[in-house]
């Protein structure tokens, strides 16, 4: 399936589907996906043990998958968004969900990076526990 001609609502949204496969058979619960409050938007909740996790996923579309020895100029390292901004909204906006739903037990900030492989639809997933 090429996905070449997807927009990035469609890319983001795949991605946020990969990442939640991922962590369905790292052992977590998807409690919860794109949580909105005024201070920003929570892509992915879930669950592991007695731990909630708050998952901001960054998703790009990729030619092929980038190799760790070889980080050319023209591989794009979504983590990059995962700014310092960015992981402090990821935060406050986690603090209400706790709130809200009456979390009493422990949470924490993780990334998610997907890479989107154009021409079939593949993905590489790199999940980044507690990035706070």
């Amino acid at each position: 399936m090429d996905i070449s001609s997807y927009t990035r609502k469609e890319v983001g949204a795949l991605g946020e589907d990969m990442a939640c496969e991922y962590l369905r058979r790292h052992g977590f619960t998807i409690c919860d996906r794109n949580f909105v409050k005024k201070t920003g938007e929570l892509d992915i909740i879930a669950q592991e043990g007695n731990t909630l996790h708050f998952v901001e996923v960054k998703t790009v579309l990729a030619d092929d998958f980038p190799l760790a020895e070889n980080k050319g100029e023209d591989a794009y390292d979504p983590s990059l968004n995962l700014h310092e901004a960015k992981v402090r909204k990821v935060a406050r906006t986690g603090e209400w969900y706790v709130l809200e739903k009456g979390w009493a037990g422990e949470w924490q900030v993780d990334g998610c990076l997907v890479w989107l492989r154009r021409r079939d639809g593949i993905a590489r997933v790199n999940y980044l526990p507690q990035i706070v």
